[in-house]
């Protein structure tokens, strides 16, 4: 295909229903209307016709495919973009005729597995795989012609099937960190899903209306059609390391934003439509209740632990109620498994007791077929999460891979499998339900054929599911997009105003005393020292030029904190890896080679100890307060809240402390400065220290793992509770619990 499919599009226009987009499949004319000739027969078909429901043409149309096709609609893993490909290490692109598609062979290892991978175009036309994530961050042109050039060699197949492109958010700042947030920037970016959450607090729902809106006309300008969008989990382990990406420890408040969110970015109240965006809601059923933190990323986070009688009903499952209600075209189940022997009763929807069976719960019958589907409705398709068959196949190691995929699909619902292309494997699953291969291979222990097979019936239904979407969405009518036009719609400056308007909100005052706002007159004749702190030093000076390079024309500055008035200091701490364990438990504390504990294969805490380290040369800030106080001067200090950091080692050297949620300087500047007053409330409750997350000698807390912040002194001991009989929330200096809600007002 030589030239661009962006550039060789054809469309026929039906009145009163959808346009017909193509680039080389016939059309068929009937009833004076148009309609796709999806298997190439010249033959009018009822999957063809568009007037009928979307159910109804998925389940016609996996009857036409063969049963290869169908397997290899079963995966779907990440894939690169031609123009993007030489950022993969080790790999050289070798693009198409178009320009736009990679189709160089790729042999690579990532954390879900080793591949050895064709080109694009072999990819889709010969394999027949119909689903990539894209992790590339390209510009909204690059997006659509790459989509286009997909969907235009899907044309060339025998059985037109569009090509779903999923995408984690690219709606919000934050660190770049693969599998979570591998892009941002480019649509109208918006702060953190914490502070969205913050601002949502201080101001009103509209946010999420905007931000919702803004978020359908991006995606669907661009071709862009599924988001791995958005966490409805409850954080209720402050060491959770994706605290980060959810939108606090509020199940009302996630109740709310779901119920608001979903319509809207997806287009209506029923579902999908032809200009909405579907999502895939996550991480069902919630991945919050971590036990001590851990992630199941690895081995040690591999359970979720409901302590709390329950639990599981009061605060983890109404986000994932809401979203099925709100017609979610997609959930996706945790790798985690729950832990009976470590929890204590849970009911389910119906009140009886619930079925904690110890499998990862994308292999969990009583949770995604019993729980989500029967009891609480849903309709859409289950999508695991990435990497369930290799590398995160927790409660089911004992299985080999055509087993995993087997009992995933067969016997606990699952549709969509994320990882790697496992067609070979799906196949051999489905074999085997014809085949002699367990008259030559023992059952493993405690699961039978019927569990462990791919049916026939099992294959269609998970594939129909996935159809149904991409008819709904409008797919196969007309997948493609003006790359023009996607330019414009993500450059509408109304988004980007929103978006910025967001980012002053969602700044949090936490403590000020005669301190803020600066402004001119406070400042006048005064000298103000800035600096930046993050955990990477070399980072850290980076930002510290930054700031000052922003303050250079608006405040006599000077690099000597001796000689300030004002200390103005931003602290952007981290602490531990996404896909990887820390030797101990996941640090909170503002520290800088703190000794703390190992811990061992269970989790318990050993004598053996490490240092962590969240925020590099953090003494150095009850320096700069003694030098700057000594002048009768006061000091200013924001904390960047990815984690609900403990920040009894900052907060007493300041004077005004203020929280962002990877909020824009830009926007934290401007409530420092008085050009924005704070509205902004917690999201989330900031613990007092190590002693209420303190892990007891069998890897128990003091504090429940499975329950929220603000609810959690009902459980602490009365030896921690201060007068107010409150233990958790840290207490400042001014008496101020830094606890959900939380946030002061310039008076």
């Amino acid at each position: 295909m030589a030239k661009k499919a962006s550039e060789n599009i054809t469309y026929y226009k039906n009145p009163n229903g959808p346009v017909i987009g193509t680039v080389s499949r016939k059309v068929i004319e009937k009833d004076g209307l148009y309609f796709k000739d999806l298997d190439g027969s010249g033959e009018f078909k009822p999957y063809d016709d568009w007037r009928l429901p979307a159910e109804e043409r998925a389940r016609a149309y996996v009857k036409a495919l063969t049963t290869d096709e169908k397997i290899a609609q079963l995966f779907i893993s990440d894939w690169r973009m031609g123009k993007y490909a030489s950022q993969l290490p080790d790999h050289k692109p070798q693009l198409d005729e178009s320009g736009i598609l990679d189709d160089a062979e790729f042999n690579g290892k990532t954390i879900f597995g080793e591949q050895h991978l064709p080109g694009t175009t072999e990819l889709i036309k010969e394999w027949f795989s119909r689903h990539l994530i894209l992790r590339a961050n390209p510009t909204p042109e690059d997006m659509a012609d790459w989509l286009n050039q997909l969907h235009a060699v899907a044309e060339e197949c025998e059985h037109f099937v569009p090509v779903q492109v999923a995408s984690n958010s690219r709606n919000e700042n934050g660190e770049m960190v693969f599998g979570m947030n591998d892009a941002g920037g480019v649509f109208a970016t918006w702060p953190g899903t914490l502070g969205i959450a913050a601002a949502i607090k201080g101001d009103s729902m509209k946010i999420i209306d905007d931000f919702a809106d803004c978020i359908r006309r991006d995606w669907n300008a661009t071709g862009l059609r599924k988001g791995y969008m958005y966490m409805a989990d409850v954080v209720s382990d402050p060491r959770w390391q994706r605290t980060y990406g959810t939108f606090g420890e509020d199940p009302e408040l996630i109740c709310e934003i779901f119920r608001r969110m979903i319509p809207r970015v997806q287009g209506s109240e029923e579902g999908v439509t032809p200009d909405g965006v579907a999502m895939t809601v996550k991480h069902f059923p919630g991945g919050g209740a971590r036990e001590n933190g851990f992630d199941p990323h690895y081995k040690m986070g591999q359970w979720n632990v409901y302590q709390t009688e329950g639990s599981l009903e009061k605060y983890h499952i109404p986000g994932f109620q809401v979203a099925v209600d709100a017609n979610a075209s997609s959930i996706m189940p945790y790798y985690a498994k729950p832990a009976a022997e470590k929890s204590a009763p849970q009911t389910d929807k119906n009140g009886d007791s619930m079925e904690l069976k110890p499998y990862g719960f994308a292999y969990n019958k009583p949770f995604i077929d019993g729980l989500l589907r029967q009891q609480m409705g849903f309709k859409g398709y289950v999508n695991s999460d990435t990497g369930i068959v290799h590398n995160m196949s927790w409660g089911v190691e004992m299985l080999d891979e055509p087993e995993r995929i087997g009992f995933a699909v067969n016997n606990a619902g699952v549709d969509l499998i994320s990882g790697l292309f496992d067609n070979e494997f799906g196949r051999e699953a489905y074999d085997r339900a014809s085949n002699d291969y367990y008259e030559n291979h023992p059952l493993p222990e405690g699961f039978s054929k019927e569990e462990l097979v791919l049916t026939d019936e099992a294959l269609d239904r998970a594939v129909a599911r996935t159809l149904t979407e991409m008819f709904k969405l409008g797919m196969f009518e007309n997948p493609y997009r003006d790359p023009g036009k996607a330019a414009e719609a993500v450059a509408t400056q109304s988004d980007w105003d929103n978006a910025m308007d967001v980012h002053r909100k969602s700044v949090v005052l936490l403590k000020n005393e005669g301190a803020l706002p600066l402004t001119a007159n406070k400042l006048e004749g005064k000298k103000v020292y800035a600096q930046c702190f993050n955990k990477n030093p070399e980072a850290a000076e980076k930002a510290t030029a930054s700031l000052r390079q922003q303050l250079a024309e608006t405040v006599a500055l000077t690099e000597d904190y001796r000689e300030a008035d004002y200390a103005l200091l931003l602290l952007n701490p981290s602490s531990g890896e996404y896909f990887n364990a820390t030797p101990g438990y996941l640090e909170l504390e503002l520290c800088d080679g703190k000794v703390v504990p190992n811990v061992d294969d269970e989790g318990r805490p050993v004598e053996e100890t490490h240092t962590e380290t969240t925020l590099s040369g953090v003494g150095q800030i009850a320096e700069i307060a003694e030098a700057v106080h000594a002048r009768g001067g006061k000091v200013i200090a924001n904390v960047n809240v990815t984690l609900a950091w403990e920040v009894g080692t900052v907060e007493p050297y300041c004077d005004g402390f203020l929280a962002g949620f990877d909020t824009y300087v830009s926007a934290v500047l401007d409530v420092i400065f008085g050009r924005f007053a704070p509205t902004g409330k917690l999201p989330l409750t900031l613990p007092r220290g190590d002693e209420v997350l303190k892990v007891d000698a069998d890897g128990v807390c003091i504090s429940p793992n499975d329950v929220p912040g603000y609810d959690k002194d009902q459980y602490m001991p009365d030896s921690l509770k201060d007068e107010n009989g409150k233990a958790y929330a840290y207490r400042d200096g001014a008496g101020n619990y830094y606890e959900m809600n939380f946030g002061l007002r310039y008076e």
